[in-house]
C-alpha cells in the first residue's frame, strides 16, 4: 500500500529514530498545483546540473536552479552556484511553505526531472553552507514519484510517494543519520519539478 493512501498526518514523524521527517500530503488543489508546474517550467532559469566526481566533470539531464533572498553561494558536488533573485511564484510558494511548516527559509534549490528515467542517487544535504540541523522543505509538482530514506548505519529504508502539490519536511539530525534519494523509474513519463526550501547561514 502506498503511504499516502492513508490520510497524511503532518504531526507524525515518518522516521523511527535519528531524525524528523513530516509529510503533509497535498497542500493545494490539483488545478493550482498544475498552474505552478507550468509557471515554474516557463519562468525559472533552468540549467543542466553539473558535478565534479573523482576529478571528472559530469553534466546531468536533470536541470536545476538556485534562488534566494541574496546572492548566496552554494557549493555541492564541487560546483558553486550563485543564487538568483526570487520570482513572484517562488515568493508565493515560500510564504505558503513557511506558514504551513512554521519554519523560515532564505533560499531554494529547484530540480526539474523530465521523466521518471531521471532521478537522484543516495545523498544527504549536509553542505557546510546550510544551517546545522536546519529544516529543508520539499514541494513537489507534476508526476507522482517514489522518495526513499536509508539509515546510514542500520540500512533500514523508509519510502513514500510524493504527490502533485505535496509538502515534505526534513529537520533535526535527519541529514546526519539518513540518506535520501529519488529512484529512477521507466513507469513515469511525465515531468516533475521539486522545490527544496533551505536556510543558508
Amino acid at each position: 500500500m502506498k503511504l499516502f493512501d492513508t490520510p497524511s498526518n503532518p504531526s507524525k514523524n515518518l522516521l523511527p529514530e535519528d531524525g524528523m521527517v513530516y509529510y503533509w500530503g497535498k497542500i493545494m488543489a490539483e488545478e493550482k498545483a498544475d498552474h505552478y508546474l507550468k509557471a515554474l517550467w516557463e519562468t525559472i532559469a533552468w540549467k543542466n546540473d553539473e558535478a565534479v566526481i573523482f576529478g571528472k566533470h559530469m553534466v546531468t539531464k536533470r536541470k536545476v536552479a538556485w534562488y534566494g533572498e541574496r546572492e548566496f553561494e552554494y557549493t555541492y558536488s564541487n560546483i558553486t552556484k550563485k543564487a538568483l533573485p526570487w520570482t513572484r511564484e517562488l515568493l508565493d510558494l515560500k510564504t505558503l511553505t513557511e506558514k504551513t511548516t512554521n519554519e523560515s527559509f532564505n533560499s531554494c534549490l529547484l530540480n526539474l526531472y523530465h521523466s521518471g528515467e531521471e532521478g537522484m542517487a543516495w545523498h544527504s544535504d549536509g553542505e557546510k553552507d546550510l544551517k546545522k540541523h536546519g529544516a529543508i522543505a520539499s514541494l513537489s509538482f507534476g508526476a507522482e514519484r517514489k522518495f526513499a530514506f536509508k539509515h546510514k548505519q542500520s540500512k533500514e529504508t523508509i519510502s513514500l510517494y510524493l504527490e502533485n502539490g505535496s509538502l515534505l519536511l526534513m529537520k533535526g539530525s535527519t541529514q546526519d543519520h539518513w540518506l535520501h534519494r529519488l529512484p529512477p523509474t521507466k513507469k513515469v513519463h511525465l515531468p516533475r519539478i521539486n522545490l527544496t526550501f533551505r536556510f543558508i547561514v
